[in-house]
């Protein structure tokens, strides 16, 4: 039982120590961005998909 209580408290530090790394890490801009927002502006046509002609799935007779 004193085992569980060991494991706990070991997953737990590691945790911390991984949440501590992660806002390090975020506030000195590990995650941010340059490259994307600069290219975003060639690929936008492709986001953009032409509408079905509804007309020619719709069956009226």
């Amino acid at each position: 039982m004193s085992v569980i209580y060991i494991l706990l408290g070991v997953s737990i530090l590691v945790a911390i120590i991984f949440f501590i790394a992660f806002i390090f890490a975020v506030k000195r801009g590990q995650f941010d961005d340059s490259y994307t927002p600069s290219v975003r502006m060639l690929f936008e046509d492709e986001l953009i998909k032409d509408k079905p002609n509804d007309s020619i799935l719709t069956n009226k007779d």
